[in-house]
């Protein structure tokens, strides 16, 4: 199956919801694994994060900032 969507056609918003909804499904398969490559980011946020350098933000804020970066 081939899929289009018109790309240039879409808003920054529609474009990260209908990435939403493809991760949703996507995670409902727990057959999906991580690249090791994942592993050497996550250490490197961590560390970021342990001297300050990084912030966390729970989903829903991460979006919105995202959203309003993309406005």
């Amino acid at each position: 199956m081939q899929i289009s969507l018109p790309l240039n056609e879409m808003t920054m918003s529609e474009k990260l919801q209908t990435m939403e909804i493809l991760w949703e499904d996507l995670s409902k398969h727990n057959d999906l694994s991580s690249p090791l490559w994942h592993k050497e980011i996550l250490s490197k946020r961590d560390k970021d994060y342990s001297v300050g350098i990084d912030s966390v933000h729970d989903w829903e804020e991460a979006k919105r900032i995202i959203r309003r970066a993309s406005e």
